[in-house]
Parts: C-alpha cells; structure tokens; sequence
C-alpha cells in the first residue's frame, strides 16, 4: 500500500480493500455522520460495492489526487480518510480537499496536520492552483480545521442536499488557498 506523505504524527496512505471494515465503521458511527446525512450510517453494501472501489479506482487515474487513508503512527490505527480530488466537472488544477475521522481522533490536530500536508502537496507536486474545501457553515469543527490548515474564507453559499439537515439553512462555505498566496506564506 504506496504512502502518499507522512506528517509528524500520521500515515496518508492509499486504500486497499482490507480497509472495508474501517470505513463501515468509521460511517456506523452518528456522531461522524452527522454533517454528511444527518447521522444515518453508510450500509456495508454500499462500502463494498460502490464507495471503496470507487476511491481504490482514483489510484489508477494520473494526477496524484485521490482518497488517502489515515493511519496514526504511534499505534498504527486507521483514524480516518482524507480527500484532495477535483470535484466532478471541476479543473484539474482546482482540488478540493476533504476529511473524515473517528470520533476518538477529534479534537487532536490530526486533520489540520493531514490537510497541512496535502495542500503542501497539491502546490509542491501536483500542480495546483487553488486548493479549496466546503463545509456547512454551522459546522464550526471543521471550518476551524480549514482556518487552521491555512485556507482562507472565501464564500457563503446555499446548495440544494438531498438529505435535510438541522442548520442546512444557514448555508454552506467555501474557503481556499491559492498558489500564490501559499508562496507568499513560505516567504
């Protein structure tokens, strides 16, 4: 299983399908779910018929972009996914960037530390020139984690979701980093 990088702390690894059971997990649980479909869990079927091919087919494609399983070095356990992709009908150079964890990981730096790395990536290896990340604007956790990663705000925005979610009505945000603007942080 190739590592895409490595952090101080995590693994970001590409998935192989002996991580089925870690992401039927990872979605049974409400808490995580929340945000994504109001708490419903993702049932196995699915996990192993459509989403975990689904991210073993983005290794085949060229461009380096893809979902990247996080691995906790001290104990070796899958925490969580990440994904720098660009979104369907998106540029290439315009990836967005996405993150999942297990409760137990919540609130330890991990997703700004993985998210850190793969922005880092995305400028210095695969080309990009904006790496941007979407959340519902009432989900302070992980605008905190973009802020933190160094993406800026960009936009508030209302989408139509198929699954109603309390606070969907306050809409969604965009926030971002482009190429330039990662530079001038590198000074």
């Amino acid at each position: 299983m190739p590592v895409v990088c490595e952090t101080p702390r995590l693994i970001l690894r590409e998935f192989t399908p002996e991580d089925l059971d870690a992401l039927v997990a990872l979605d049974a649980d409400p808490a995580v779910m929340h945000f994504i479909n109001g708490g419903r869990p993702t049932p196995r079927s699915e996990m192993e018929s459509d989403i975990l091919p689904a991210f073993l087919a983005y290794h085949r494609r060229p461009g380096g972009y893809g979902f990247f399983a996080a691995v906790e070095k001290e104990s070796g356990s899958f925490i969580g996914w990440f994904h720098l992709r660009p979104p369907a009908g998106g540029a290439p150079d315009d990836p967005e960037l996405g993150y999942r964890f297990v409760r137990s990981a919540w609130g330890n730096g991990y997703a700004t530390e993985g998210a850190r790395a793969l922005i880092d990536r995305a400028f210095a290896e695969l080309g990009a020139n904006r790496v941007h990340a979407e959340a519902m604007a009432v989900h302070t956790a992980s605008r905190a984690v973009m802020e933190r990663a160094g993406l800026r705000f960009v936009r508030l925005f209302h989408q139509d979701w198929p699954d109603r979610i309390p606070g969907d009505e306050e809409g969604d945000v965009e926030y971002a980093l482009t190429r330039e603007e990662w530079l001038a942080e590198r000074g």
